[in-house]
């Protein structure tokens, strides 16, 4: 418990930090949460969604796993989407993702890690259905190559689920977004254009 007494610190630290800048800060936030905005990104503890965007907590709704790997029978992922778009009922769902990602890396490398192989095979169809044009690249740059069309991909596995397509034939607005975030920068792109539903 001792190693941990640093964190419990900082915590009294900010907590007393947020009441004395807003006396009502916590009263609010107990009260309820309402984002606008999903955030399906990386485990990567470098990435932190609230911080990297400006935004407090109860801005964000947060799902984050190795690689922000998108698929349709991850129950976990499905269950957070769900929640997310029909009970608070965000406008936007950001898939964002970052260069020199680890999961990424691992997925183009051909060696053998474990379990996470399972979850890195997404990202090798990605790799192989992008074949041609990362064969052209070579070392970072295919790397973030394919950082960006992970982003990409999982943006569309997003707009394939049947959570946001029952959203859509509601007449429900839900943006997806392909962001990309560069650690050595700190700033976030976008790495395609936004997936709107019919008539948006």
């Amino acid at each position: 418990m001792e190693s941990l007494k640093v964190l419990l610190d900082n915590n009294q630290k900010w907590a007393a930090e947020q009441v004395a800048a807003d006396p009502e800060f916590f009263a609010r936030l107990a009260k309820q949460q309402a984002p606008e905005y999903l955030w399906i990104g990386c485990s990567d503890s470098r990435v932190p969604a609230n911080q990297i965007t400006g935004l407090a907590p109860g801005e964000v709704f947060v799902h984050r796993n190795i690689a922000n790997v998108v698929v349709q029978t991850d129950m976990n992922m499905l269950s957070v989407v769900q929640f997310a778009v029909d009970v608070l009922k965000v406008k936007h769902i950001i898939v964002c993702g970052h260069y020199g990602c680890g999961g990424v890396k691992a997925a183009l490398d051909n060696q053998r890690h474990g379990l996470i192989d399972n979850w890195l095979r997404h990202i090798k169809t990605t790799a192989r259905v992008n074949e041609e044009e990362l064969s052209q690249l070579e070392g970072t740059a295919k790397i973030d190559r394919l950082c960006e069309l992970n982003v990409l991909a999982n943006a569309c596995n997003v707009s394939r689920t049947t959570i946001v397509e029952d959203a859509w034939s509601r007449g429900q607005q839900v943006d997806i977004h392909s962001w990309i975030y560069r650690l050595d920068t700190g700033l976030i792109s976008a790495a395609g254009k936004a997936i709107r539903g019919p008539g948006a």
